[in-house]
């Protein structure tokens, strides 16, 4: 199968204060998305999963090493027309609605009137926020400010999705809720990378995971590979012994 994402060797240090030693955020991480299929990257603060997320949308560029998405570089401007990103906190104008957005979106991925229209209805009602369109975005609740983030990163049938914590902050409802859209969209074919520190989220949805720790690569494969390599039963057993904490 190809590849949607690839990370070979890459390196990035962030500019610190003057006379303070700078340690690296990535240290020569290597691992792949292949298409069609979900990886989940994990770990503790500081672990570098944020940092993965800003280069993958060419936020941030590397020190060292390469990062290919569909084959082209994060700085290739046609990637934007497939790639949906969900960002960890969502921001709007608050004045503006989230048909204001979808707009603005639209217009910006070229879309036609008419699918533009088609598909603001489509996800809209699926996301149960048809009823809100009109409101302003300021209004929303949070757990309705992650499904809007959810409906502008879907609009234009992105083939790669990248999602940073997308179940943060939401309550049991909307957890499910996001849960089973990404389960639907693991059955479309769409390739995900989602970024999490909720372990049972990588158990329910990955295909595979990524570990890391410090800002290392502590493991990459299947839940049942984690299991089988460490010796566990769960895989919060296995995400602690990939990253040396000790157990009683």
């Amino acid at each position: 199968m190809e590849e949607g994402v690839c990370f070979s060797e890459v390196w990035k240090t962030y500019e610190r204060e003057l006379g303070k030693v700078s340690e690296p955020a990535l240290k020569g991480v290597s691992f792949t998305v292949r298409r069609g299929e979900t990886l989940g990257l994990i770990g503790a603060n500081g672990a570098g999963k944020s940092t993965c997320i800003r280069l993958l949308m060419d936020f941030i560029r590397p020190d060292k090493g390469s990062i290919t998405l569909e084959g082209r570089s994060p700085a290739d401007s046609t990637l934007r027309h497939d790639i949906g990103y969900l960002p960890e906190i969502a921001s709007f104008p608050s004045s503006l609605t989230v048909l204001d957005m979808l707009s603005f979106v639209g217009t910006t991925h070229g879309l036609s009137k008419s699918v533009l229209k088609e598909q603001s209805e489509r996800w809209l009602k699926a996301l149960e926020l048809w009823d809100a369109r009109k409101r302003p975005i300021r209004s929303f609740s949070k757990g309705m400010q992650q499904r809007a983030s959810f409906v502008l990163a879907l609009v234009h049938d992105p083939s790669l999705l990248i999602l940073d914590e997308p179940m943060s902050g939401l309550d049991p409802i909307g957890r499910a809720s996001i849960t089973q859209l990404i389960q639907d969209l693991k059955a479309q074919g769409k390739t995900i990378l989602f970024c999490t520190h909720i372990l049972e989220d990588v158990d329910r949805l990955a295909d595979r995971l990524l570990i890391l720790h410090k800002g290392e690569k502590r493991f990459e494969g299947t839940p049942k590979e984690l299991s089988e390599s460490f010796g566990t039963t769960t895989i919060v057993d296995g995400f602690l012994n990939a990253i040396g904490v000790a157990q009683s």
